[in-house]
């Protein structure tokens, strides 16, 4: 089973509720997309509206990435710099793939996705992402040809006594 993606794709209330479910099944199964568990779909609306009018405005596209049964699997929100000096460089936001899916190379799959997609945008010399320490997150991401350029230790605060590093990453297209 392969997964299919999507740039852009018709935002249906189905497909709506679809990216919710994901996103919720993913910060529940200890993902670190923005949230930490337990949260619900109902949480994650209000972060998923700010997603969706970024795109509605043009500054966010979505990837999204469906299973053979048409359920969204994998998403990534690639976001265009507004300042004048960095337009030449995209950011990957929530990135995210269903628990259910990890394990079977889905997770490349959407970075390689996500790399085409950047190439195709006018002027883009690059990808940055932001993860959270503490999962190995960077590990993969290097693997995938992304290089570490920044960490801010103990920057983010999962819990009162839990601080995990934010690290940068980028993928020259160039």
């Amino acid at each position: 089973m392969t997964l299919t993606f999507h740039l852009d794709p018709p935002l249906t209330p189905t497909l709506h509720d679809g990216i919710l479910t994901l996103w919720s099944d993913v910060s529940n199964a200890g993902g670190a997309v923005g949230f930490v568990p337990p949260v619900t779909p109902e949480e994650i609306r209000p972060e998923l509206l700010k997603h969706l009018t970024a795109m509605a405005e043009g500054r966010h596209r979505l990837l999204l990435g469906l299973d053979p049964t048409g359920t969204p699997a994998a998403t990534a929100f690639l976001s265009f710099n507004t300042h004048r000096l960095m337009t030449h460089w995209v950011w990957l936001y929530t990135v995210m793939v269903h628990p259910a899916h990890q394990g079977k190379g889905y997770g490349r799959a959407l970075l390689a996705a996500a790399e085409d997609a950047a190439r195709d945008f006018d002027g883009i010399d690059a990808i940055r992402l932001g993860c959270r320490g503490g999962h190995g997150l960077e590990h993969f991401y290097a693997s995938c040809g992304y290089k570490e350029v920044g960490r801010v230790p103990g920057a983010i605060r999962v819990a009162p006594d839990d601080h995990r590093d934010d690290i940068t990453m980028l993928l020259p297209l160039t």
